[in-house]
């Protein structure tokens, strides 16, 4: 494991579902901020809009990409900007659809991370939206700096749970009735 290159990946949006028309028209929603963070390189990575070809390099190159409901949110996002079919030329674990396939349902980061690690997630995607409009109209970079603290603060989050599975072999979460339940996990 300590000679694979691991890219944790996360991404925020220019506009809501609403704005699209839907849940069907993700690869219209574009990328206000993408993060990743690599094992290889031991450092996190700011990718802004202009700089999306440079991410789908790094996510095709790595070993293994880790997210949080990546393979049906966050890279139909990001497909319309970079060349590869990212599915397709990437290997990945998505933590949420995992847990999906065991669990029978869908959980969120957010509830997995409390119950897991005793933290949560900093903001929510529609805080990361108003401050992208704020970036527009004002045209000033702390909007979209506190995006990019947001989502690498995300991207940590989704480390640290992967990191955990892999060390202890199961995560925590809290289920539908308020009670802390455990789910085994194999991830290697």
């Amino acid at each position: 494991m300590a000679d694979r290159n691991i890219v944790y990946f996360d991404l925020e949006t220019q506009r809501s579902f609403n704005d699209v028309g839907g849940y069907a028209h993700k690869d219209r929603m574009g990328v206000s901020v993408a993060v990743t963070y690599s094992t290889r390189r031991g450092t996190y990575e700011i990718y802004a809009e202009k700089d999306l070809h440079a991410l789908g390099e790094e996510l095709v190159r790595a070993d293994l990409v880790v997210g949080w409901n990546h393979l049906q949110f966050d890279y139909p996002v990001l497909q319309p900007h970079v060349f590869h079919t990212l599915a397709d030329q990437t290997l990945n674990l998505d933590m949420m659809l995992d847990l999906e396939a065991r669990l029978g349902f869908r959980l969120k980061l957010d509830v997995v991370a409390s119950a897991t690690l005793g933290t949560g997630k900093t903001a929510g995607g529609l805080d990361a939206l108003r401050w992208w409009q704020e970036h527009q109209r004002s045209g000033e970079f702390e909007p979209l700096g506190r995006i990019a603290e947001y989502c690498a603060c995300d991207v940590k989050v989704t480390r640290l749970v992967h990191e955990h599975a892999l060390a202890h072999g199961h995560l925590r979460y809290e289920d539908r009735n308020g009670a802390i339940a455990t789910v085994e996990v194999d991830w290697t």
